[in-house]
């Protein structure tokens, strides 16, 4: 695998680290995009340097995952968020009131939205800020929203 392909899987997957230490060396002149992956030497990254770019998140990686809070005996709201908290909060701030549970998601969990099929990754691109909410699910029933 190239460099160039783990630097695309890293920001696409949100692997902050990983991406962070690529642009490292990358920026050091110490790989180039077309080398091998796996003849990269782990001595060659500064690890001190690696944390403060990822401290300071040069790339601007924010881990976005999708939320599922249940409102009622058969309705569930999904909501795109940072972590289980943030999604709590937000719930709690956009219904008044405490939702009686909440699970994470897979981003590639794919789910029917019209004649097609899309990821919550995918659709994850038609938002800009978070925390927000995607759409309903209802159990026996059907999903509106976003979905």
């Amino acid at each position: 695998m190239l460099v160039r392909e783990m630097y695309e899987y890293s920001l696409i997957y949100e692997e902050s680290t990983l991406a962070h230490t690529l642009y490292y060396l990358l920026a050091e002149k110490k790989i180039a995009l077309d080398d091998d992956v796996f003849e990269i030497g782990l001595n060659q990254v500064n690890h001190e340097k690696v944390a403060e770019l990822v401290q300071r998140n040069v790339l601007g990686i924010r881990k976005i995952g999708i939320y599922s809070l249940k409102m009622k005996r058969k309705t569930f709201v999904f909501i795109y968020a940072g972590s289980e908290r943030e999604a709590i909060q937000f719930y709690r701030k956009s219904f008044h009131m405490n939702p009686l549970n909440c699970h994470e998601y897979l981003l590639d969990f794919e789910l029917a939205r019209g004649n097609d099929v899309i990821s919550f990754r995918e659709m994850r691109k038609e938002f800009e800020c978070f925390p927000v909410v995607v759409g309903y699910f209802v159990k026996g029933g059907v999903m509106e929203g976003g979905f």
